[in-house]
Formats: structure tokens, C-alpha cells, sequence
């Protein structure tokens, strides 16, 4: 397990501040989002993770990202509505920025930085984006739409996972129960 990680300035997508600090004492799942993606039905069980636990303390928090395939072109108002009509999704979701490269937001540094490695089936999916002609990100960079960092209550990385690593996985389950558990 990581050190925790420091007080980080957050923006949400209808410009309001936010902060890391603010979250602590829950259990985060930290996602990159975006709306074209074979991916993007995972919102619905992030939905559903987020009903499920967040009496117990799990917020899910959406980071929407254009870094993969322009799968995220539209504006924060336009991500938002798609979000909350397609998906009923009630979780925040922040300002749209870059998580990979040079211009990668500071939570995102900070969370690859902690744990460089995700669990899940990344090479297989690394081996998917070679098939379709891609060059994929190396560890430590995010892989792709959809990677998952969940934050301990002490806020300290507990895990990271691959993009294809759905929500109702029995791993992410497992280690989102196992962290809930732990005191705040």
C-alpha cells in the first residue's frame, strides 16, 4: 500500500472546486471516463457500485479524458448530460482534462506516480490496441478510458486496475468490501 496522497485541487465538470481532502474518511474509485468507447457501458455498473456501497462511504468519481482515440470530445455540460440521461449517473464527475503524457492533471500523476502497475488483464487488452494498429501506453501511464485506482478512507492507493476490469468484477468487489471494512 501506498503513503497517502496529498491534498489535491479538483474541478468538477460545472466548475465548482473540489479537493481530495474533501473525500477523505471514503472509500474512492477514481475512473477516467469517456462517452464513445467500447468501453462506456461501465457506467452503468459504476452507477451501481456507487448506489450499492455509498452508505458504507464508496464514491465513485468520474474524470472524463479526450486521451484515447478523441473517444471524449465533447464539453463538460455535454458529458454531464449524456452521463446523467444515458446512464442515471449520480456520482460527480469532474472538469474534462488530460490523465496521461506531459499535461497529465496532478490526482492522475499523483495516482500512477503510488501505483504503477494495475491488476487485471492489461496485457491482453495492451495486445487488442496493437491488433487495431495502436502503440499502448507502458505502465506507469494509464492504459486507456475506464482504468480504475481505488483510494483507501486513509487516503493511500489500495489498488489499480485495467480498463476491461468491469465493475461487477469479483476482484474489484472484493478489494472495494475489503477496503470499506477498515475503519475511517
Amino acid at each position: 500500500m501506498s503513503q497517502p496522497l496529498p491534498d489535491i485541487t479538483l474541478t468538477r465538470g460545472d466548475g465548482t472546486p473540489d479537493s481530495l481532502a474533501a473525500h477523505r474518511g471514503k472509500v474512492l474509485l477514481v475512473v477516467n471516463v469517456a462517452s464513445q468507447c467500447g468501453l462506456t457501458p461501465q457506467y452503468a455498473g459504476l452507477q451501481a457500485l456507487q448506489e450499492k456501497y455509498a452508505g458504507q462511504g464508496l464514491e465513485v468519481l468520474g474524470f472524463p479524458a479526450n486521451d484515447f482515440g478523441a473517444q471524449e470530445p465533447g464539453t463538460d455540460d455535454e458529458i454531464r448530460t449524456f452521463c446523467e440521461t444515458g446512464f442515471n449517473v449520480s456520482f460527480p464527475l469532474f472538469a474534462k482534462a488530460s490523465v496521461v503524457g506531459e499535461a497529465k492533471q496532478p490526482l492522475y500523476a499523483a495516482l500512477t506516480g503510488a501505483l504503477p502497475e494495475k491488476r487485471g488483464d492489461a496485457e491482453g487488452f495492451r495486445e487488442k490496441l496493437r491488433g487495431y494498429g495502436m502503440v499502448p501506453n507502458p505502465d506507469p501511464e494509464v492504459l486507456w478510458n475506464f482504468e480504475k485506482f481505488l483510494i483507501g478512507r486513509d487516503g493511500s492507493v489500495a489498488a489499480r486496475f485495467s480498463p476491461t476490469t468491469a465493475p461487477d468484477d469479483a476482484d474489484l468487489v472484493a478489494t472495494i468490501e475489503a477496503e470499506l471494512s477498515k475503519p475511517a
